[in-house]
Formats: C-alpha cells, structure tokens, sequence
C-alpha cells in the first residue's frame, strides 16, 4: 500500500477528550495521558489545579472542547520522532478490548513475536501519530478515520535499538480488520478490564546475547493462547503504570 494513499494530513486528526469519555478505566487512562499536554493550557494555575482547569471544564462548551483538542495534537507533532512508532488502540466500548498483532513467521526481524500495529517513520509522515496510523492502516486494514487519539507513552527502545514511540487511541468497537499477511500472521484481542488485573508468566526464550544462543526469562502477558513479552509487553506495562499504578518489574535475566 502507498504512502500517499493511506497517511492522513496531521490537521484531520482527531482527540477523544477525557470529559467526552464515559467508560472509567478510559476516562481514567485518557485523563492521566492527556494532562502532561495541556500543561501549558494552565501554566499560570496552581499546580495542583492543572487538571482540573484542562478537563473538567464545561463540557457544553465547544470552544472548549477545541482548544483543548488542539493543543493535545500540538503537542504529539512537537514530541521528537521516533525511529518507529505503533499504536496502542483500544475500542470505545463497555468492555474494552486491546489490539494485538502476531507478525509473520518470515520477517528478517522480530518473526512470530505479538506486537502493536506499526512500523517505522517514513519521512512524509511528518510525526509520530501518522507514523502509527499509516503502519496500523498497512498491517490491519484500520481506517485512521475510525481512531481517536488520547494520548501518548514513553519511548521504548527495541532488541534492536530502533526508538519506539507509543501513540495510544480509541477505536470503533464494530472495525472488520484484515490482516497484511506478508506482515500479520494473526490478529487478535486482550479484554483491556482483565489485563490490567492479571498475574504476570514467567517466560523462557532461547535468544542470541553476545553471539550465543542464551536461554531468557522474563515476564509475559498470556492473551488468547499468545505470549506477549518483549517490547509489547513493556509497553503494557508502561499503560499500566501510567493509567492504573499498577508497577510491573520488567526484567531479563540467564536461566540457571
């Protein structure tokens, strides 16, 4: 698939404001993303007051509603690029559900491992959230007007040292997604309410590390028959922290 044919222009996007959202671990998770990029909506307010002024305002109010979109996606295009960026999208319903993606066996990086919909930046792309959406829209068939952005993550940085820039959106709950099977093997769903709630898996998995075949482990996330470990697994785990205070000790370590 083209670039051109499937990047959407920076100023069509859309924000999924926290006060427009009625769901709670969403309301939640987009009212944590969403105030570190209205900071500078209240520079001038108490600290402590921040999050009030930017999301609790009337939400009758339009001019409101703008401003506060506006500002949000100011942000994301000011944030730096990423080597790559992926998408974390999560339907907007009463039960949410978070997309997952298994990559083809045959890929010459990461084969077989579950990941996010994504990819690397490509220079027309201009920033991180079109990055998301353009790869997301290549591996899956999700059309970018269907997805709400409410926020971003830290950067990540994968095995092989490429920046990983996590864009987090909602998207319709009723999307029909078709898999890029030269990419996509699989996709599939994790119930977003047990996610955040569920015990974590050690994992084992035979890796190169200094030129030699090492047995890992690490913890994982068991979603549908998946293992989900890896730079997916630290980015759930960065959702989690950041959403729900839930802290996840990510590590590595030799197998004895």
């Amino acid at each position: 698939m083209t670039m051109a044919a499937h990047s959407p222009r920076f100023d069509k996007l859309s924000v999924m404001l926290a006060s427009r959202i009625s769901q709670p671990l969403l309301c939640q998770l987009a009212t944590r993303l969403q105030a570190p990029l209205l900071e500078s909506l209240c520079q001038d307010s108490n600290p402590n007051q921040r999050l009030d002024f930017a999301l609790n305002q009337d939400p009758q109010s339009q001019n409101h509603d703008i401003a506060l979109s506006a500002q949000i996606l100011a942000n994301l295009y000011q944030t730096s690029i990423a080597d790559a960026s992926i998408l974390v999208a999560i339907t907007h319903e009463a039960r949410p559900r978070l997309l997952l993606t298994r990559r083809a066996a045959n890929l010459s990086s990461h084969a077989g491992e579950v990941s996010c919909a994504g990819g690397k930046f490509e220079v027309g792309d201009g920033n991180n959230v079109v990055t998301a959406l353009r790869e997301a829209c290549e591996e899956t068939a999700l059309p970018p007007s269907r997805v709400k952005i409410i926020g971003q993550l830290p950067l990540q940085v994968s095995k092989s040292g490429l920046s990983v820039r996590p864009i987090v959106a909602l998207v319709d709950p009723d999307l029909i997604l078709v898999p890029e099977l030269g990419e996509i093997a699989r996709i599939f769903w994790a119930d977003f309410g047990t996610l955040i709630q569920q015990p974590l898996t050690e994992y084992q998995i035979r890796y190169p590390v200094q030129g030699r075949l090492t047995t890992l482990v690490t913890p994982s996330f068991l979603v549908d028959g998946e293992t989900v470990w890896g730079l997916t697994g630290r980015v759930i785990a960065s959702l989690l922290e950041i959403g729900f205070d839930r802290k996840v000790d990510w590590y590595y370590r030799l197998a004895p």
